[in-house]
């Protein structure tokens, strides 16, 4: 969802919080009555908008722009089901996997509203692949569809790593991913075409890459050396510690062409309609 949209909305239901705050319940029943009534107004106007961009051939349009296409799912309005919109979804994130997934299918959407992802292959000893996949697919597929109560994966994503058996996609729904819940961060650019760069996003410090128009995002720690990466010449998929000369595949989940050399630390990236978005591990700064 847009990011100004999600501000508005969130403001709404801290707006209700605060009626049910005082207590009075016939006040908290008019201010719902309120919100139901202006929304039901607004779905009105935007139903015949829909029928006038489908005349107009226009419809896929909206429905393809992440701020209106917001609202005709807000509205049931979307042309597209839901596991339609999941799996438009699963196929923009799959080039910011990398390689942490060798395959992100949708298997079904239950009767229940869960959504049913099966994963497959392995990021090549990679153990924060889990934590990269879960984040990013959970995103994904909330924001595609936001009336998706959960989301079940079956599959293997690291060697040695357990299956991932349910990612939590509202609150009080547990995710079984293990560490630290990540935050998103937003980011405005990421690194020029065929290069990288290295930014502080609220104390962590991050290095960006940008293959062919496909972004990148790693800790900016060289596990050889520990230095920072700032400066290392990236050379097609591959760079090199400035540093010490390790080699990291940008592209294979920052593997080390040294099997003894370690990996980078990737960051689930997404692009958001205005920028990016990055997830960063609370706890961890410069």
């Amino acid at each position: 969802m847009n990011r100004e949209l999600q501000e508005r909305s969130a403001r709404v239901e801290a707006l209700l919080e605060e009626f049910r705050a005082t207590g009075d319940e016939r006040a908290m029943e008019r201010a719902e009555e309120l919100v139901r009534a202006l929304m039901g107004l607004y779905a009105v106007g935007l139903a015949r908008v829909v029928d006038l961009a489908g005349e107009a051939g226009l419809l896929r349009s909206l429905a393809d722009d992440p701020v209106t296409g917001s609202l005709l799912v807000l509205h049931d309005l979307h042309p597209d089901d839901v596991a339609t919109r999941i799996q438009a979804a699963l196929d923009r994130v799959r080039p910011y996997l990398g390689s942490h997934a060798g395959g992100v299918e949708l298997t079904e959407v239950d009767e229940l509203g869960v959504a049913h992802l099966t994963l497959e292959g392995s990021c090549h000893g990679c153990p924060s692949s889990a934590v990269t996949v879960t984040t990013t697919v959970e995103r994904a597929v909330l924001e595609a569809a936001p009336e998706v109560v959960a989301v079940e994966v079956t599959g293997v994503v690291a060697q040695g790593s357990p299956p991932l058996l349910q990612i939590g996609l509202r609150p009080g729904l547990e995710s079984t991913a293990s560490g630290p819940e990540p935050r998103w961060a937003h980011l405005e650019s990421t690194a020029p075409p065929g290069g990288t760069a290295v930014l502080q996003v609220e104390g962590q410090p991050v290095l960006l890459a940008n293959l062919a128009g496909t972004a990148y995002a790693y800790r900016d720690r060289c596990p050889r050396c520990t230095a920072s990466l700032r400066g290392s010449p990236l050379a097609g998929d591959e760079l090199a510690c400035a540093a010490c000369g390790a080699v990291y595949d940008v592209r294979l989940a920052g593997r080390g062409t040294d099997p003894e050399g370690g990996h980078l630390e990737p960051l689930p990236l997404l692009p958001d309609g205005t920028g990016w978005k990055i997830a960063l591990v609370p706890g961890v700064a410069a």
